[in-house]
C-alpha cells in the first residue's frame, strides 16, 4: 500500500486530493494548525475507506521545524512516503509596493519553502527506492504574473522553477515530478466574492487530474498540467 503526504490537506484542493487518494486505498499523512479540523477530516476519510491509515499532526506547514517534524513523524508512522503533494499556499491581493512589511517572508514560507524542504527530506529516499511521485500545486500566475498579486506571483514562478529542477534531478532515478498549474479554482481564496461556480475549476477537477497522472504507466510522466476555467480566467 502506498503512502501519501499532503500539505494544506484539510481545505480546498488539498482536501479533495486527500479524499481522492483515500478512495484509491492510499494511506495519508496530513497536518493542520487546527486539531478539530484534523479530527473531523480523519473521521471523514475513514468513513470513505476504513482500510487506510490516516496519520494527522498539528503543525504549521509554513514553519520549517514543524514541517520537518511532521514529515519525520509521518514516515515513522506509515513507512516510506512515496507520494508528496505540495499543496500548501496562500494568496494575497496586493502590489509589492503596497504590501505589509513581512508579506514576502510569509508568502515564501508558505508557497515555496515547504516544497523545497520536503524535497530535500524525501528526495534521496525516493532515489534509493527508485520510486515516488512529487506533485507541486503551482498557479497560472507562474506563467502570467498578476500585478495585483505581485509577491504571490513571484513565489509561484519560483515554485514552477523548483519543479523543473526537481524533475531534472529525479528523472534518471525513476522518480516522477509533476507541476499542476490551476487557473481560477473555487476555494476559500474566493470567499466573500460573488462568483459563478460553473465558470471556475473545482477542487475535485484538480484531484481527478492528480489521480489520473499518478495512475499512468511507469514509463510516462506528465511534466506540467494547466487546468483553466472553460470560459477563461476570472
Amino acid at each position: 500500500m502506498e503512502n501519501a503526504l499532503i500539505t494544506g490537506a484539510t481545505k480546498g484542493m488539498g482536501r479533495s486530493i486527500a479524499i481522492a487518494f483515500a478512495k484509491e486505498g492510499i494511506n495519508l499523512a496530513i497536518c493542520s494548525r487546527s486539531i478539530n479540523d484534523l479530527a473531523d477530516f480523519k473521521n471523514e476519510l475513514h468513513q470513505i475507506n476504513p482500510a487506510i491509515k490516516v496519520f494527522t499532526a498539528v503543525a504549521d506547514g509554513s514553519n520549517k521545524a514543524e514541517l520537518l517534524q511532521f514529515a519525520a513523524s509521518a514516515e515513522q508512522e506509515l513507512g516510506f512516503i512515496s507520494i508528496v503533494v505540495n499543496n500548501l499556499g496562500m494568496y494575497a491581493y496586493s502590489s509589492i509596493l503596497d504590501e505589509q512589511e513581512d508579506a514576502f517572508e510569509k508568502m515564501v514560507n508558505t508557497n515555496l519553502m515547504p516544497a523545497y524542504q520536503l524535497y530535500r527530506y524525501f528526495g534521496k529516499k525516493m532515489i534509493a527506492a527508485k520510486h515516488g511521485h512529487i506533485f507541486n500545486i503551482c498557479s497560472v500566475a507562474a506563467l502570467n504574473p498578476i500585478a495585483e498579486a505581485g509577491t504571490y506571483s513571484v513565489t509561484k514562478v519560483a515554485l514552477l522553477g523548483l519543479n523543473k529542477v526537481m524533475r531534472l534531478e529525479m528523472q534518471a532515478h525513476g522518480v516522477k515530478v509533476t507541476a499542476i498549474i490551476p487557473g481560477s479554482t473555487l476555494t476559500d481564496s474566493w470567499k466573500g466574492i460573488a462568483v459563478e461556480k460553473d465558470t471556475m475549476v473545482s477542487p475535485e477537477d484538480i484531484a481527478s487530474a492528480i489521480i489520473n497522472i499518478y495512475k499512468i504507466s511507469p514509463g510516462a510522466n506528465v511534466d506540467e498540467m494547466i487546468i483553466k476555467p472553460a470560459p477563461g480566467q476570472l
